[in-house]
């Protein structure tokens, strides 16, 4: 069945790479099925969301390939959140509550003292109309918290298989803070049902919300969507991510030359299993995807690992994918260069230095005169083809009766003026025979 999922990120910072592991998943997930994919800015936190970020968060899907085909901003619907709030006021299940931040931490502290679990006590509902009326006359403004009916909120998680909560060990959720401000406890909810979303992916750290949410819904007369719980991501060393912080964001990993492809591989891998090797696209990416094979365990990202992943993106990638981008860098190339550089590429930008090689001045690295002139004597007249590396310096080996490393090295510095790179037989008819000759006698060419 086609489902239907959303990915919400907050506009308060920039996108790091465990954001992009959640919507990766739900847009993995929600293509594997042939449903929909949503994007919903919450942005109900006025006083720390930015304009810039939440055009940043779009520039960052884009980039990652993940492509939206409905957007909704929560500043935009405020007043579905205050109507639904209206329906819970009227059912009873929506009361004030007149205590401060101070108090409610004073609350907390006894209870922990007395090794209590520190679960808001309801006082609030003991409050008369006269006392609510005396407390507003003093300035009070109530928050307002949503009644949780006594029971079990079971759910089978895509993830982590059933779960099940007791209502006894969780405290009331607020929704809407004194100043009026709707929280995300009743506005993801509101949004799921009017968005019509069938399935809700998202954070470890979102299980208690499910809890309680599965609740709102029915008191919201919605239809409670499956849940699924990723694994919270981790850095190398094991600590956790922040956008307030700036951790592993997509822009710098963007500006380290990362292939969005090869992001897209690592992240679907985490966690997931056996490593595969790397998909062409998102396509074929989203066909392999399973939730039920993720583990439980958080999994860590590493930089090293993404190189690493680069690379065999980059030693895949088809001609016909490379071109327009070789163009972009004005590198006229046909495929035979491509397929000649692309297995010792790291970056895709390493490709220009390999066609200034090819096709531009490079200054040789001379190592011996008098040998370099002597293969320069016996190069072959052109045409030259991937077989000429073989007939040339079998002919050099000949004349200097040299092998290995002392035959080979120093042709590859005088002809590339680099001590590495990729397999000379495919280089060389690139270079061709005047810039090969030129070189060997140790001119700039």
């Amino acid at each position: 069945m086609a489902a239907r999922l959303r990915f919400a990120p907050s506009p308060t910072g920039l996108l790091h790479v465990g954001n992009a592991y959640v919507a990766l998943a739900n847009w993995l997930h929600a293509r594997r099925s042939g449903g929909g994919f949503i994007l919903r800015i919450d942005d109900t936190d006025r006083g720390r969301s930015r304009p810039e970020f939440e055009e940043a968060i779009r520039a960052d899907l884009a980039w990652l390939g993940l492509g939206w085909d409905a957007e909704a901003r929560q500043s935009d619907r405020l007043d579905r959140y205050a109507a639904a709030m209206e329906q819970l006021k009227a059912s009873g299940r929506a009361y004030p509550c007149y205590e401060s931040a101070e108090e409610l931490a004073e609350k907390r502290r006894r209870q922990l003292a007395r090794h209590q679990p520190p679960i808001y006590d309801r006082a609030a509902l003991e409050l008369t109309d006269a006392d609510r009326r005396k407390l507003e006359a003093e300035g009070r403004r109530p928050h307002w918290r949503f009644r949780l009916e006594a029971g079990q909120m079971r759910w089978d998680d895509l993830v982590e298989g059933a779960q099940a909560y007791d209502a006894r060990h969780l405290s009331d959720p607020v929704l809407l803070r004194e100043d009026g401000v709707p929280l995300y406890t009743l506005t993801s909810v509101v949004d799921d049902i009017e968005l019509a979303i069938s399935q809700v992916v998202r954070g470890r750290d979102h299980v208690t919300n499910t809890a309680v949410q599965i609740q709102l819904f029915g008191a919201l007369g919605g239809a409670v969507p499956e849940f699924g719980h990723l694994p919270l991501l981790l850095d190398a060393e094991g600590h956790g991510l922040s956008k307030r912080i700036g951790s592993l964001t997509l822009a710098s990993i963007r500006d380290r030359g990362i292939e969005p492809m090869a992001l897209a591989n690592l992240l679907a891998q985490l966690g997931a299993g056996a490593s595969q090797a790397p998909a062409a696209d998102l396509a074929e990416l989203a066909r392999r995807f399973d939730l039920a094979r993720l583990g439980r365990a958080a999994p860590r990202f590493d930089l090293a690992e993404l190189d690493q992943m680069n690379a065999r993106q980059l030693h895949a990638m088809p001609f016909a994918t490379a071109r327009e981008r070789l163009l972009a860098r004005d590198i006229e190339a046909d495929e035979a260069f491509w397929l000649a550089v692309r297995g010792n590429l790291r970056r895709f930008a390493e490709a220009e230095a390999w066609w200034r090689v090819c096709r531009a001045v490079i200054a040789p690295a001379i190592e011996d005169a008098d040998y370099a002139r002597l293969a320069a004597g016996l190069l072959p007249p052109e045409p030259w083809s991937g077989a000429t590396w073989k007939e040339w310096t079998g002919a050099v080996a000949k004349a200097s009766a040299r092998k290995g490393r002392d035959l080979f090295h120093p042709l590859r510095l005088a002809l590339t003026g680099r001590g590495d790179g990729p397999e000379l037989a495919a280089l060389l008819p690139l270079i061709g025979r005047d810039r090969a000759a030129a070189r060997l006698l140790g001119r700039t060419a």
